[in-house]
């Protein structure tokens, strides 16, 4: 894994977050090398800086000296950018951040976008820079050249303002665009709105949460067969909109639920269905942004039910759902259980045998399992 980035302004040694001895992934990519190149072949302009989406806090780093505002959805990315902050001799606590759901400040001189390929996301953001730049705000975006389609360019047209990109380089491009002097006056499509079926629920899904449009076929499978009236807290980890422990607290008068994501957006779904739908139970609704259950005390609840991601950003990796496992096993008293639901290709049973010592199958289907673990 290479870690030393050179680039026009410094020489920076940067980990992807959190840190793994065996992550053969580096904390960068081309579109981080190709932006800085460009942004280096003329002096930036002066005034306040965004960085929109940066993985890792390569660019974020690299700008240090402009004071740029990380906006990112990514609890995960502002840790990353924090750790190479201090990794490279900065306080981390001069970062600028803010989630990518609050307004944007005003006026802004330079805006740096690296390219989500969940286009739900990149028009949220491009709905909120078209409210606040100006035609003197420069912007430049940049992402994998397969994920750069001619869709992604529309957005920017129909937000923003004229378009146009670069040559490929190493597989990546970049985006230039130019702010209109009138701002588009559209109606935003988020957070989407759609009814949970065989329920009066109605669920709110923000930009960047998984299956932004309906159920998705996973959480369905779980909540045929979620366990109901035997835990007093659960944990919903990776709770992504909150259907899981928003269900546990429509059908249980007593218990308590912590809604566990690394995703602003998910958070903030989560607590607008338990509001819209179960607003008597928001009492017993928790709300945590964090990597997994980092510091989380062991004890803090008997059940944790989860359907766990297989991608970090834009990379499939399997160590996301391996560290909730070892953390729910963490967190669990003696007697507590882990309920998980994943596609029967991924072998959790296997990872969670290791882990808990047994494992038992409650469900399954062509194309999920849903496992139990006790904590012995």
């Amino acid at each position: 894994m290479q870690t030393h980035l050179v680039t026009p302004y410094g020489e920076f040694e940067l980990l992807r977050y959190p840190s793994q001895s065996d992550d053969p992934l580096q904390a960068w990519d081309a579109a981080d090398e190709y932006l800085l190149d460009t942004l280096a072949q003329s002096p930036l302009p002066d005034g306040p800086v965004i960085i929109m989406n940066d993985s890792f806090g390569t660019l974020t780093l690299a700008l240090h000296s402009h004071a740029p505002l990380l906006v990112s959805d990514s609890f995960i990315s502002r840790r990353g950018a924090e750790e190479n902050l201090r990794r490279n001799g900065i306080a981390p606590e001069t970062l600028r951040w803010q989630d990518a759901l609050a307004p944007l400040p005003a006026n802004p001189a330079l805006v740096i976008i690296k390219v989500s390929k969940y286009q739900a996301l990149l028009e949220q953001q491009l709905i909120l820079l078209s409210q606040v730049v100006t035609p003197q705000t420069r912007i430049i975006a940049a992402g994998k050249a397969k994920e750069i389609h001619s869709s992604t360019l529309q957005l920017f047209e129909k937000w923003l303002g004229d378009t146009t990109t670069s040559l490929a380089w190493k597989k990546a491009r970049l985006i230039y665009c130019q702010p209109r002097a009138n701002a588009a006056q559209m109606r935003n499509p988020y957070p989407t709105v759609w009814p949970l079926e065989g329920t009066a629920m109605q669920i709110r899904n923000h930009a960047n949460v998984f299956s932004r449009t309906s159920l998705d076929i996973g959480a369905r499978f779980m909540l045929e067969h979620l366990p109901v009236m035997s835990a007093r807290h659960v944990i919903d980890l990776g709770c992504g909109n909150g259907v899981l422990g928003l269900s546990l607290l429509a059908r249980d008068a007593e218990v308590d639920v912590t809604f566990c994501d690394e995703s602003c957006m998910a958070i903030t779904s989560a607590r607008e269905n338990v509001e819209l739908n179960v607003p008597d139970a928001l009492s017993r609704a928790h709300f945590m942004l964090n990597n997994c259950l980092d510091n989380v005390a062991s004890g803090y609840a008997d059940r944790i039910v989860c359907n766990p991601p297989f991608h970090q950003l834009q990379t499939i990796t399997d160590h996301i759902a391996w560290q909730m496992f070892t953390d729910a096993r963490r967190v669990l008293p003696r007697g507590g259980d882990l309920w998980v639901v994943g596609n029967r290709h991924l072998d959790y049973h296997n990872k969670l045998k290791r882990l808990f010592g047994n494992t038992q199958v409650i469900a399954a289907n062509k194309k999920f399992v849903i496992l139990r673990a006790i904590k012995r």
